[in-house]
């Protein structure tokens, strides 16, 4: 096994380093302009000079965020089951699973849309904040909600343009979508002075126009040409299979925030300071998860029509490559967060108390990219092969050992047996998806 794995390492193979790089590149790319769009939204009503609009822009992107990535699973389940068509040279196939995702996409919006009063109400009792806070929060996503059907729907163009190995032109959708936010952010707050209202008006727009201009690149696609089949769309099997695979999707994905989640309210019983010095390094976790990303994305890609080309040496292939260029990456961003790290925690907070806390634990986050990319790049790979029933097994199994290792290290080392934890939750759903890798090689058989 370990001669053919390197001979896999080595061969030729049209799986090159070249195509996952050319792959994964515009999409760490991409990611880095998500960050800066809530910076600008931040910094355009922080201009108005009044903290009570920063916190309710602040807490309205947080639950829209939240509301959104519940219909995630889209973007994930798109690409694999795309991928897959691809290898089977499928192209009616690959039309249908469009116009699948755009369809829950839609309809998902919708109901967030018929249900917002509901939802608005139930969201300010799990963040309660100030009354004067929550009613502005609340102009913010009374406008921002109206995006939904757009912006879900835009998962699965995003997820199908990665699946045909697009990432180009998510990077062009990106920077234009976040660019023409920003524009409409400084003409609506700064120039017509519409407030909280402005920044929600802004991302309904650029976000509804994003929706046109990803469904633009969809429909320009070869594959997609006099391919549109009723009959192929409203297929039942394909929809129990769309069904499963995003379900499972689902469960995993709100698993991994309830982790997250619990790793804020944890940090919290440590006092403002300690809890404003983990946030900082979460900023930088969430950078090096954006980064790793693209190869990620990558591998998903490339697995998925190994898989439905039915190629086992491909499926190998498409995952060492893949992993190993993640790995060397991952490296290199721990190398940098350790030389640097100093240095961007005391730009990012001139609290000095705050300073000090975060560079203490910043040994941990530096661990993050080399003990959680493996985590990862296992996700691509299950995705790919839209065995997305592991995942959800995996993710489970980690959970539980994190719930235990936080009882034991958070009691007795505090913060470092929170960061710890974190480490240890990354490898354990690393090592508990490995165990079922073999399944994904079997789809091949």
């Amino acid at each position: 096994h370990l001669v053919k794995t390197v001979w896999l390492f080595n061969m030729k193979s049209d799986i090159s380093y070249k195509r996952i790089i050319k792959i994964a590149l515009p999409i760490m790319v991409s990611n880095a302009t998500i960050p800066l769009l809530g910076i600008v939204d931040t910094g355009v009503v922080g201009q108005m000079g009044d903290a009570t609009l920063v916190a309710a822009v602040g807490i309205g992107a947080i639950i829209i965020s939240v509301l959104f990535w519940l219909f995630g699973f889209l973007r994930m389940g798109t690409t694999g089951l795309v991928a897959q068509a691809r290898g089977e040279r499928d192209d009616k196939e690959i039309c249908a699973i469009l116009f699948r995702g755009l369809i829950i996409g839609f309809i998902g919006g919708f109901l967030l849309i018929t249900f917002q009063s509901l939802i608005i109400n139930i969201s300010f009792q799990i963040f309660p904040v100030a009354t004067e806070v929550s009613e502005l929060s609340k102009t913010y996503l009374e406008v921002r909600i109206w995006a939904a059907p757009f912006s879900i729907a835009t998962f699965a163009c995003v997820g199908w343009l990665i699946a045909v190995e697009r990432t180009g032109s998510i990077l062009i959708l990106q920077v234009i979508t976040n660019g023409l936010n920003i524009l409409l952010d400084l003409w609506f707050v700064l120039i017509l002075d519409y407030g909280v209202k402005g920044v929600g008006l802004a991302s309904l727009l650029a976000e509804s126009s994003g929706f046109f201009l990803a469904f633009y690149f969809c429909a320009r696609e070869r594959m997609l040409r006099n391919q549109f089949d009723l009959a192929r769309i409203s297929e039942k099997s394909k929809w129990s299979r769309m069904f499963v695979l995003n379900y499972n999707i689902l469960i995993r994905s709100l698993i991994l925030e309830l982790v997250l989640a619990s790793y804020i309210f944890f940090g919290s019983t440590f006092g403002t300071i300690t809890l404003a010095a983990n946030q900082i390094l979460l900023h930088f976790m969430h950078l090096t998860t954006f980064a790793l990303d693209g190869f990620a994305f990558s591998a998903e890609t490339l697995v998925g029509i190994a898989v439905g080309q039915r190629s086992k040496d491909k499926i190998r292939v498409a995952s060492i490559r893949s992993s190993m260029l993640a790995f060397t990456f991952a490296l290199c961003l721990a190398t940098l967060f350790y030389i640097f790290g100093p240095l961007l925690i005391d730009r990012m907070v001139l609290d000095v108390a705050v300073q000090q806390v975060a560079k203490e634990y910043l040994f941990w986050m530096t661990l993050t990219p080399i003990t959680g990319f493996a985590s990862f790049m296992l996700d691509g790979i299950f995705l790919g092969a839209t065995q997305s029933v592991f995942m959800r097994k995996a993710m489970f199994q980690s959970f539980i050992f994190y719930l235990i290792s936080i009882l034991i290290f958070y009691s007795y080392f505090d913060n470092h047996g929170l960061w710890l934890s974190i480490n240890l939750f990354f490898i354990v759903r690393a090592i508990s998806l490995f165990r079922y890798y073999r399944r994904i090689e079997r789809l091949a058989v």
